[in-house]
């Protein structure tokens, strides 16, 4: 099973009538991954669950993702100017 076909499934479970394909894990992924590696790996999830809030208040997924992202790599930056 691939991660979209998975997403599907879930969609399906939770009744969620949006459709779901390979862009929208993509942007996900990498917006855990820009999570986990400039924040810390707990953030990955909390991050991306805070971002599915936005979208279901009628955020546009790509803009608050690349938000949260930016915020994210900011967050890397700044600790590295700490050090």
């Amino acid at each position: 099973m691939t991660l979209v076909e998975w997403a599907q499934e879930v969609c399906a479970e939770l009744e969620l009538s949006d459709e779901i394909g390979k862009a929208d894990v993509d942007r996900i992924l990498d917006l855990a991954k820009d999570a986990a590696h400039s924040v810390a790996r707990p953030a990955a999830p909390v991050t991306t669950y805070l971002l599915g809030i936005a979208v279901g208040r009628g955020a546009d997924p790509a803009a608050a993702a690349a938000a949260v992202s930016a915020l994210a790599l900011e967050q890397a930056t700044d600790d590295a100017g700490d050090a």
